[in-house]
């Protein structure tokens, strides 16, 4: 419940700050907030098993839907941020999935490159629309950098080495 509490925070706090502050302060919230849902998006996927698409798709939804109902003024980039979450995650979830015996900092990290690329392509293209070259190559960056910290921060904590999810 926390994880999932986490996520949508994290998913509203950027969708508002995006739209508040514009394409300016992509970079700093794809850091903070964005690599906090890659992350906590792998921890769900162990702890939710088969459930994890379903999920999933609920939560982007609800952080759109919430986005949206606190301002209204931020529907396009709701949108975007649905769509991008919608995407990325699918290519996300698959490469993690399929790394599954992995250790767990090898997996989270290898899947958040797929993630961070797949999100940072789509989101400002819908978001801010055009193709902003800049923003899509600092939003990745930061993604990558801030997935791999909160990775290190929510990686699950056990003795010996970290169980993969079953298959």
């Amino acid at each position: 419940m926390v994880l999932t509490a986490l996520y949508l925070g994290a998913v509203v706090a950027a969708n508002l700050l995006i739209a508040h502050f514009g394409p300016a302060a992509a970079p700093v919230v794809a850091f903070v907030f964005i690599g906090l849902n890659l992350a906590t998006r792998d921890r769900l996927h162990d702890l939710w098993g088969p459930h994890v698409a379903r999920n999933m798709l609920l939560l982007v939804a609800a952080g759109g839907a919430l986005s949206y109902a606190l301002n209204a003024g931020a529907g396009r980039v709701a949108v975007a941020s649905m769509l991008a979450f919608a995407v990325s995650e699918a290519g996300d979830a698959l490469l993690y999935h399929a790394r599954r015996h992995r250790p767990y900092l090898e997996r989270t990290n290898t899947s958040n490159l797929l993630g961070a690329a797949l999100d940072s392509l789509i989101f400002p293209v819908v978001a801010f629309g055009g193709f902003p070259v800049g923003i899509i190559a600092l939003q990745f960056i930061a993604k990558v950098a801030g997935g791999l910290l909160w990775s290190v921060v929510l990686r699950p904590r056990v003795h010996g080495p970290v169980p993969a999810p079953s298959a």
